[in-house]
């Protein structure tokens, strides 16, 4: 179990904002963890390590460095997937899942969905578009909340990541309590 979270917003406050939603929720990642912060977009991965326990380490770069990924996961079917982009001409620095992953995006955008097979939750920057991508397997094995508001937009594996946010607003929303 890993744990990412990600901010949108113009706050000059980011890197402090990011840090207090990745200690809310540390004990997903005990391995280590890793942010990528810009102008307008923050990422953040805590990392339990399961596969490439050496070179796996999040937010990860796409190779042509136009994206970057956080990804909660596995990818069963990641060598096979792997091998078709070998056989398209793709190198690989790393063994990991999350890599080729990435990889996939670069190659298909969204349209790599139904090709993986796994439990996962991702999001992934495009740096030059200033776009996020995000998803989830179809049973919601891995977890994906977001929060938006219009001048901010949160992601993280638990809601409770985003308690601290100066922006979130801990409020129930009636109009949706019927749906349950």
């Amino acid at each position: 179990m890993c744990g990412i979270v990600g901010i949108v917003s113009k706050s000059k406050n980011k890197e402090k904002e990011l840090k207090m939603m990745m200690d809310k929720i540390r004990h997903r990642g005990p391995d280590g963890d890793g942010n990528y912060i810009d102008e307008d977009f923050a990422l953040g991965h805590l990392r339990l390590s399961i596969i490439d326990l050496k070179t796996g380490a999040q937010p990860m770069i796409s190779q042509n460095k136009n994206f970057v990924i956080v990804f909660n996961g596995e990818i069963y079917n990641y060598l096979e997937l792997k091998s078709e982009l070998e056989d398209l001409g793709y190198k690989f620095k790393t063994k990991s899942d999350t890599e080729v992953l990435l990889t996939m995006f670069e190659e298909y955008g969204e349209k790599m969905l139904p090709k993986l097979r796994g439990m996962f939750a991702f999001v992934i920057y495009d740096k030059f578009r200033k776009e996020l991508f995000g998803a989830r397997d179809h049973f919601g094995i891995k977890p994906l909340y977001y929060y938006e508001t219009d001048d901010v937009f949160l992601f993280a594996s638990e809601i409770k990541a985003f308690m601290d946010h100066p922006k979130f607003k801990k409020e129930l929303n009636e109009k949706v309590l019927p749906l349950y």
